[in-house]
């Protein structure tokens, strides 16, 4: 077995196509977009602007057998003062000994750039998808959330590494939550108990500046949390135009006082159930069958929510949770998932919990010293 830095497209190629063979007859695994694929390891994702990394292939007698890239996020080191980097985009075939060396030449690239910690998987950030799956292995993911084979987790634990954090993911039915009373009762609570306060769906003829007041709500709100990175004006540039026409506006909440941005909540109909159709593809023939399953799409995936911390526990977190609900009741959606949640984040969770989120996935982040 072989293990090197790729070097040319060819091998890039291999390395984006590599998955459709570890996940073959796998009716849970939904292919990704190899252009997605592309644009996230290529030089015009701006996150390599403050990044590096390098990709690794694992070959035996030409055939590929495995993956994984080495990953240096100078903006992270930068904010939490750690010497940590981290390892992605990870997947072989179920031999120990692929897993080994790919964790091998990752650590030794990190090495290199004095590194002492590493971290992953990121694909290639906290940003983006991450975590290996721990628990919910009988149903598919939902968008932007991974996908792994069990051995995945022997493999880490047997080369050494250990649990860093862990993430939950939770499911709620949303009629279950919209059709009582409870909820309208304490929303109307939070709105006589904050003067000036307007909800609102995104507008998306000024979707860049509603993306604007998103960015600066994110980075404040998340500031404190494990791993986090702030996204650069750059990200939010290439994130506004990479979602702009996937958003449903009435999923992208707004909250203001006295017209000032105060939170948002965004939610994304789960377009892996699409996805799953199209192999990865984006042809004209898929293209028809993307628009056309669009339609048919049952659920939706809370990506994100944020409020400005000199607003928190005014309830503000669970009126835009049930506005947008609501909306997605009106459109026909039927369960959400709300994800990733930290382990530790108490807040967080109990919002979870008051939306009739029922925890039904775990993933796990794992670090080593290097």
């Amino acid at each position: 077995m072989q293990i090197e830095q790729i070097s040319n497209k060819k091998d890039l190629e291999d390395f984006i196509r590599f998955p459709w063979k570890v996940y073959q007859g796998d009716r849970n695994w939904v292919p990704p977009l190899i252009s997605e694929m592309k644009f996230l390891l290529g030089d015009k994702n701006p996150f390599f602007r403050h990044a590096e990394a390098a990709y690794f292939l694992a070959r035996r007698n030409g055939a590929v057998l495995g993956r994984i890239a080495a990953i240096v996020d100078r903006n992270h080191i930068n904010i939490h003062r750690e010497q940590c980097g981290f390892f992605g985009f990870f997947e072989c075939l179920p031999d120990p000994a692929i897993a080994a060396g790919l964790l091998a030449a990752a650590a030794g690239w990190l090495r290199e750039r004095d590194i002492d910690t590493m971290r992953g998987p990121l694909n290639p950030s906290t940003n983006d998808e991450c975590g290996f799956l721990l628990e919910g292995f009988d149903s598919p993911p939902m968008i932007m959330m991974t996908y792994t084979p069990r051995y995945y987790l022997d493999y880490m634990e047997q080369c050494g590494l250990v649990k860093a954090r862990d993430l939950y993911a939770y499911l709620s039915v949303i009629k279950d939550v919209t059709a009582g009373d409870r909820l309208e009762r304490l929303a109307s609570a939070v709105r006589a108990r904050v003067p000036g306060l307007v909800v609102r769906p995104a507008r998306m003829d000024r979707f860049r500046k509603e993306l604007e007041a998103v960015k600066d709500i994110y980075n404040s709100a998340w500031s404190h949390n494990w791993g986090f990175v702030p996204m650069t004006d750059d990200e939010i540039e290439s994130m506004a135009k990479r979602l702009k026409s996937l958003i449903v506006p009435e999923l992208l909440i707004m909250a203001e006082i006295n017209g000032s941005p105060a939170g948002f909540f965004m939610a994304v109909p789960d377009y892996n159930q699409v996805l799953g159709r199209i192999n990865g593809r984006l042809g004209p023939l898929e293209l028809l069958k993307f628009l056309w399953y669009s339609r048919k799409i049952t659920d939706i995936r809370v990506l994100t929510m944020g409020v400005k911390e000199e607003y928190r526990r005014k309830g503000i977190e669970a009126l835009l949770s049930l506005e947008s609900f609501k909306a997605a009741t009106r459109r026909g959606y039927g369960r959400a998932e709300m994800s990733w949640v930290l382990e530790d984040n108490e807040l967080m969770k109990k919002g979870c919990e008051l939306m009739g989120g029922k925890l039904y996935k775990k993933y796990r982040i794992y670090e080593k010293k290097i």
